[in-house]
């Protein structure tokens, strides 16, 4: 009896995970810069951050902070994901 799974199926697998992250990623991404930064400016300015309101925060510097986060992130789960499915780049033997 044959366990492997196909490779066809462990690549469509692989792909639809990526994408879902990639989406993911996006979405907490579009929430924080547009949402926190434009549309519910007004409500976030009620607040304050290191002196400044919450809104102008997130708008100026907040959603860049979230931006690299989510490229650590990214790195993070894709070097999990490669090497779940066996994907690993040659060389790539750090542990992130």
């Amino acid at each position: 009896m044959n366990t492997k799974p196909e490779p066809q199926r462990t690549a469509k697998n692989y792909w639809r995970e990526n994408v879902r992250l990639v989406v993911g990623c996006l979405l907490v991404w579009f929430v924080v810069s547009f949402g926190f930064g434009v549309l519910l400016v007004d409500f976030l300015n009620q607040y304050r951050l290191f002196g400044f309101k919450l809104g102008f925060w997130f708008a100026q510097q907040g959603s860049i902070y979230v931006f690299l986060v989510l490229i650590l992130f990214y790195a993070w789960r894709m070097n999990r994901l490669d090497r779940r499915y066996g994907i690993e780049e040659a060389g790539d033997e750090t542990d992130c």
